[in-house]
């Protein structure tokens, strides 16, 4: 394995992400569809399996936000790499910038100046973990800033165990119109602060049609909410609902909601 092939497996993964999305989540998106009685949201549903379609004939980008590229890596133990793998992941992210293309989204926090490539300062974000046998996988969630931005994370207290749903459901209603819905919501439960955070966003590279009875007690309860495709009212607020959890601090009940919208954009690679 050299350097070149991990930069065209990330030009690969990215552009498939982009253009295709996932059959578990087609499903999940025409299952709403087919469920869907009020005649706006069937409508917003439609047109969303429109675009679907249409970007992956055209090959082009389903949405003009192209989000920000957070990449998780496992790294088998066998395998020997003599190159950097973080410096051939950005080169990747640029390469796919410009030959997608994708529209630049990465800014300097404070002066607000845009890097042109979508890298940067932590940017691409990369998870790296190892993992047994010699393989190299690469999956990549490129993550838009309209869902990000309603997403939450709360340090609850040990004793707030059965509020957990509250708060997912509340975060989810107060986001209302804006991530996009319907929406996939990840949930990472336990950890510390930005573990939370973490296993939320891990959260939503699960298979959203294997939802177990935790998470279908959730989804039911956020999609009472009656919010709707696009906010518009409907049945189908939300798609699913994932969970990831971890331990904690015996003093501490860390919770994160990450908010998807309806494109829930994932892609993967193997190299071998």
């Amino acid at each position: 394995m050299e350097y070149n092939d991990v930069v065209e497996a990330v030009v690969f993964a990215l552009r498939k992400a982009h253009t295709e999305l996932p059959d578990d989540v087609v499903k999940a998106i025409k299952k709403a569809y087919e469920s869907e009685d009020n005649e706006i949201a069937k409508r917003n549903l439609e047109a969303i399996l429109k675009n679907i379609d249409a970007a992956k004939k055209l090959g082009v980008p389903m949405c003009q936000d192209t989000g920000i590229p957070v990449f998780f890596v496992s790294v088998g133990r066998e395998l020997c790499l003599d190159f950097d793998l973080k410096a051939a992941i950005v080169e990747g992210v640029r390469k796919a910038t410009a030959e997608i293309p994708l529209r630049p989204n990465a800014v300097h926090p404070i002066t607000r100046e845009n890097s042109g490539d979508n890298t940067g300062m932590n940017v691409p974000q990369i998870n790296i973990d190892l993992v047994e046998g010699d393989e190299l996988k690469l999956v990549v969630m490129p993550k838009g800033a309209g869902s990000e931005n309603v997403s939450a994370l709360k340090m609850m207290l040990p004793t707030e165990v059965n509020k957990v749903k509250e708060f997912v459901v509340e975060t989810v209603k107060k986001a209302g119109g804006k991530p996009c819905p319907p929406v996939f919501v990840g949930v990472g439960v336990g950890g510390t602060f930005d573990g939370a955070a973490k296993l939320a966003k891990k959260a939503l590279l699960k298979n959203v049609l294997e939802m177990n009875e935790f998470e279908l007690e959730m989804l039911e309860a956020v999609n009472e909410l009656g919010i709707g495709p696009m906010g518009l009212g409907g049945k189908n607020t939300a798609l699913a609902v994932l969970v990831e959890m971890g331990h904690c601090h015996t003093a501490s009940l860390p919770v994160a909601v990450n908010i998807q919208c309806w494109a829930n954009r994932r892609a993967e690679v193997v190299l071998r």
